[in-house]
């Protein structure tokens, strides 16, 4: 038997064994077989193709980089021309665009890289409508953007299935679980909180099908049994999100009020046709993209108000040198900052100090 046909069977076999507390270990081990089979398929299929995968190769630019997802003629392409300078064809008819198309948007000084991927349909994950190359893309993002229409509002269910089967886990973050190979002594699980999700045994039982016969697995959030799985993987991909509504101008507001409220999720609502609440649009991105503003001032200098260095909420002094030029960190003595990051103008920090928005920051090197 294949691994095709073993991965069938063991779905087959999910499907239709009722979960209950009973069942619990024996589901586990079925995920846990059914995902260690499912990244066999997928590394024999890229061995077989002779490449290191089948995904388009999309260089990374700008300041960060947002993937537009979505169904066949939600929009996406009206709304990348809106905001950016990108020049994706546009038609009332599916698979407009058939590959990726970049821009850049510009807004309070960041360089924000849009890549408008071609619609997404169900079974993409699987490579139906090169959905497989197309969803490849959204592993390099830092923002999602879901786009569902005021017709069709509840896709965004079917994208985010089509992600998570791909390995990206949107809105989620990596699951606080330690595991270290040990020599001898079994699978010692210690868990730092209550587990109500998962018992240790079903722990030991995944574990064993990964080959971790001797293992020590610190456990410090309430995880369920698919967790466990993406931290064995290794290589799932945690990235934030936002949802918008498109087509807003096709119905009357009462309409739009009631789609919202039957919702299990926050939308914003757009028309990127007639440009309706595009700028509030643009400022939830970069909001939702946390960047912060760092004025650079040369020593002895003038600060430079006018072209900030756009970064990354949480990033160091040392994230900036390797930013700024690919020696400083090694050169690096001192900075001196002012702002909200420090206790007094002109305090002296080192290396590890962590930045806050428009800080000003003179590098002393040796």
């Amino acid at each position: 038997m294949g691994i095709p046909e073993k991965i069938k069977q063991i779905e087959e076999e999910i499907a239709r064994t009722q979960i209950n507390k009973a069942t619990e270990r024996h589901l586990g081990i079925l995920k846990a077989r059914l995902a260690k089979l499912r990244r066999e398929l997928e590394e024999s299929q890229i061995k077989a193709s002779g490449s290191g995968g089948d995904g388009y190769a999309v260089k990374k630019a700008g300041d960060a980089t947002v993937i537009f997802i979505g169904l066949p003629s939600v929009g996406k392409s009206t709304l990348l021309n809106s905001i950016t300078k990108a020049k994706s064809k546009i038609g009332a008819y599916d698979f407009t665009t058939l590959t990726v198309v970049p821009g850049v948007m510009e807004y309070r000084g960041a360089k924000i890289q849009i890549l408008d991927l071609p619609g997404i349909i169900a079974g993409a994950a699987q490579g139906k409508g090169l959905g497989k190359r197309v969803l490849s893309v959204a592993r390099s993002a830092d923002l999602i953007l879901f786009i569902v229409d005021v017709f069709n509002p509840a896709a965004k269910n079917l994208l985010v299935k089509e992600l998570i089967e791909i390995g990206i886990r949107p809105d989620e973050t990596a699951p606080k679980v330690l595991i270290e190979k040990t020599a001898t002594g079994g699978v010692s699980v210690i868990s730092q909180v209550k587990l109500t999700k998962i018992r240790k045994e079903t722990v030991r039982d995944i574990l064993a099908v990964y080959g971790y016969h001797n293992a020590r697995v610190i456990i410090r959030q309430d995880i369920n049994d698919e967790q466990l799985i993406d931290v064995l993987l290794g290589n799932r991909k945690y990235i934030p999100s936002l949802t918008v509504l498109n087509k807003i101008d096709m119905i009357d507001s009462d309409s739009l009020r009631k789609i919202r409220e039957n919702l299990d999720f926050y939308v914003l609502p757009i028309s990127a046709e007639s440009n309706r609440n595009i700028d509030e649009f643009m400022e939830q991105l970069y909001q939702k993209l946390e960047f912060i503003r760092i004025y650079m001032r040369p020593k002895g200098g003038e600060t430079d108000y006018k072209e900030p260095l756009i970064i990354r909420d949480g990033v160091t002094i040392g994230d900036v040198c390797d930013q700024v030029h690919r020696d400083l960190r090694s050169q690096f003595k001192y900075a001196q900052i002012w702002g909200k990051s420090v206790r007094y103008g002109g305090q002296k920090v080192g290396i590890n100090h962590k930045l806050m928005d428009e800080d000003v920051l003179t590098f002393v090197t040796r």
